[in-house]
């Protein structure tokens, strides 16, 4: 039979690469061509910026559309799409920090300190690299009940950003008020995995007192 579960998934890891990794490599072709306009490095940096937290919604409503129309084999790119979500915000803190610091690390590390925005945007950042480090089997396998705890994390990994798009704008927040309410429908399919995350920290907190 052609369309098996197993080409299926092969099928869309392989769009999902044309989709995530083509943008990419065009964006730096037309970049190192002076091909973006009057302000480039605001270019690479928005849509890296935005790629990520794209990335990271569709990362997100894959388990909604997998239990509602029970396609379980959708579970199945969940990693490749968190892996590609963690390249465009890597890309987006390299470009921040080469092309518009220009690797003054005293002036980076100011900048995390002193404005808002950043500073929630590098906490997205660490946890999100968190996830991409333990997307490994065999440390998945290694972490057991914990692996799951830690990437519930995504969740408010997703309100980090939400919130770090609306602070790093200036005038026009139609945009990133949209992507929050989006965060908001999305999050609200978890809302007891979130509950039972907060109520799990609590305890913990009280424990460790």
């Amino acid at each position: 039979m052609l369309f098996t579960t197993s080409n299926k998934i092969l099928l869309l890891k392989v769009v999902i690469h044309l989709s995530a990794f083509l943008p990419l490599l065009s964006l730096y072709y037309l970049a190192f061509n002076d091909q973006l306009g009057a302000d480039p490095v605001q270019e690479v940096i928005h849509f890296t910026g935005i790629g990520a937290f794209n990335l990271l919604l569709v990362t997100l409503t894959v388990s909604p559309i997998a239990k509602i129309f029970k396609l379980g084999y959708l579970l199945q790119v969940r990693r490749l799409l968190g892996l590609y979500t963690f390249s465009y915000a890597f890309m987006h803190l390299v470009n921040f920090l080469a092309f518009d610091l220009q690797l003054a690390w005293s002036l980076f590390f100011n900048e995390i300190v002193k404005r808002p925005y950043i500073t929630i945007g590098m906490i997205a950042f660490v946890f999100l690299t968190a996830l991409a480090v333990t997307s490994l089997n065999s440390i998945k396998r290694k972490m057991g009940k914990s692996w799951q705890r830690l990437h519930n994390y995504s969740y408010f990994i997703a309100i980090l950003v939400s919130v770090h798009f609306y602070w790093s704008v200036k005038s026009e927040i139609i945009s990133p008020l949209f992507y929050m309410l989006l965060t908001i429908v999305l999050l609200a399919f978890r809302y007891k995995k979130i509950k039972e995350l907060i109520l799990s920290m609590f305890v913990k907190k009280i424990r460790s007192k």
